[in-house]
């Protein structure tokens, strides 16, 4: 296994932005998104990289764009370096399986969220109120309750720290109540589709969140799309209401850190190479499950 990529430096080109996970380069009328090996949680990027993590999350990203493609279009332009413009011809090995070429979209600024089970900082919230998002939930549910009906549960999309959720009055005066509804029913639509899709793999998908732009006056899908950085995958078979779920995405990083008794303000300790290894096989896992193959590494 190749060490991780924790950035990209392309000669010839814009400095990229940098998010927690990708360096998003600017080429005009497209971008050129790189997805890197970085691995966050509280807020935080950790160290070490994942070894391979980039590759997981675009190659899935692309098969469930290319799924739900029938329920909504998404701004790819092209998924392999040969079809990229030839400046990134020199940089196709560092490219390869861990970019895409995207048209520029006006970004929703928005996380449009949706819920199926009760976990995260809606059981938080749930604990303390009764409510996630100002939807009143029924008295008596534990961590990793199944709810009754999935919820469309949005937050604030911030460019540094948390996200923050909020009730669905609030989305509404953001961005009007045409465009929230069709966030609301998109969301949970697309949400169901994979619930479905992924329990043919075994697993729960337990929630998830999306980012939408506008092409135009076309809605699109944007960003990464139910990879186990944006979604919560639990092992079917072990799944029981109260019990913390066997899970394949972040939450397995988010339990070490707290076992370690990090208190999500100082800088976050080094990752020790079991949990490194833990996180791969993880991902490794869930992209053989939902997609029916091995990943590029």
């Amino acid at each position: 296994m190749n060490e991780a990529l924790w950035q990209t430096d392309l000669p010839d080109l814009p400095p990229p932005k940098r998010g927690k996970v990708r360096d998003i380069y600017d080429l005009g009328d497209t971008l050129l998104i790189v997805a890197c090996d970085r691995i966050s949680a509280y807020d935080h990027v950790l160290r070490p990289g994942i070894p391979g993590k980039g590759k997981i999350l675009n190659q899935l990203t692309n098969f469930w764009f290319e799924e739900l493609a029938d329920l909504v279009p998404n701004h790819l332009l092209a998924t392999e370096p040969a079809d990229f413009p030839a400046v990134l011809a020199p940089h196709a090995d560092t490219l390869s399986g861990r970019s895409v070429l995207v048209r520029k979209a006006e970004v929703v600024p928005f996380e449009c969220v949706a819920r199926g089970y009760l976990a995260g900082s809606g059981f938080r919230e749930y604990t303390s109120s009764g409510e996630v998002c100002g939807i009143a939930l029924p008295p008596g549910l534990e961590r990793a309750s199944r709810l009754d009906e999935s919820i469309f549960t949005p937050a604030t999309k911030a460019e540094t720290g948390h996200d923050e959720n909020i009730d669905y009055g609030t989305l509404v005066a953001g961005v009007g109540e045409e465009l929230a509804e069709r966030l609301r029913d998109l969301t949970l639509e697309i949400y169901r589709r994979g619930v479905e899709h992924a329990a043919r793999g075994e697993l729960i998908l337990a929630d998830t969140k999306f980012e939408f732009g506008h092409l135009g006056d076309q809605l699109v899908l944007i960003d990464e799309v139910l990879t186990p950085d944006s979604s919560r995958y639990w092992e079917s078979s072990a799944w029981q209401p109260g019990v913390e779920p066997q899970s394949f995405d972040k939450q397995y990083v988010r339990n070490w850190l707290d076992d370690a008794g990090w208190n999500h303000e100082v800088t976050p300790p080094v990752l020790p190479d079991e949990v490194v290894d833990g996180v791969l096989e993880r991902y490794v896992e869930a992209f053989r499950r939902i997609s029916g193959r091995e990943p590029e590494l």
